[in-house]
């Protein structure tokens, strides 16, 4: 299995630099790359975008939402690219055209996945640790299941700030950590507090972080702060 999980945020030319790096590494010598954009409501212009700003590391992405059957484009794909944006939306289209086996069996077999932000979430057992308002209710959290973690994309430490005029005043809402805590209260499975620009590589025995800290959340213990090249499988229950 090969799959590469980011947070999101690739913004900055050093961070689009870093990621190009990465899908060039974990693609390989292939030249079209699947990418699934539905977590955006505008499929052409997402490839857009994602091509002006050398997000498709020069690959040609070839956009799911233009095939005539979408399982079949998924069957053939050499590659498969999930975009960010908004989760419940994503996972919704996922139900809708009948791709999570589809996905989840080509995946399996060694086909790469690339997941961002909202394409990181659903490669997870569920959707149940992203930052994203349900604008659409999906048939069900139960998502791809790539790996056996969850992953809150977009994370960060400490309170929220809001500037006042010149000044910051504190913002009295729950902290990322707050969310998660209150995750295991009700669910078993760890969590991956993923920094912006931090990058998650899973070969299935090994989970390899990149490019930014990360910390890591299990159920009755403490978190764990984790820096790159750290190897965080055997928090994970994958080993």
């Amino acid at each position: 299995m090969r799959v590469l999980l980011g947070s999101g945020g690739f913004r900055t030319p050093e961070r689009i630099t870093k990621l190009r790096t990465r899908l060039s590494a974990h693609l390989g010598p292939i030249e079209r790359v699947l990418f699934i954009p539905y977590a955006l409501a505008d499929h052409d212009k997402y490839v857009q975008v994602l091509n002006e700003r050398g997000l498709d590391a020069g690959y040609e992405l070839v956009g799911i939402h233009r095939a005539a059957d979408p399982r079949r484009a998924v069957a053939e794909a050499d590659a498969i690219y999930v975009g960010g944006g908004n989760t419940f939306r994503l996972l919704n289209a996922l139900y809708q055209f009948d791709l999570l086996d589809a996905i989840r069996g080509r995946v399996r077999a060694g086909v790469p996945y690339v997941g961002i932000s909202a394409g990181t979430n659903v490669a997870c057992p569920t959707i149940m640790t992203t930052n994203d308002m349900p604008i659409v209710p999906p048939p069900s959290f139960t998502a791809l299941g790539l790996v056996p973690f969850q992953v809150n994309a977009h994370y960060y430490t400490g309170m929220n700030w809001v500037k006042d005029g010149e000044t910051f005043v504190e913002h009295f809402g729950e902290t990322r950590d707050d969310r998660l805590r209150e995750f295991h209260e009700m669910n078993d499975t760890p969590v991956v507090g993923l920094y912006e620009a931090g990058v998650l590589l899973c070969d299935g025995v090994t989970v390899i972080l990149h490019d930014a800290p990360a910390r890591l959340f299990r159920k009755g213990q403490a978190s764990i702060d984790v820096q790159p090249s750290a190897n965080l499988a055997e928090y994970l229950a994958w080993r």
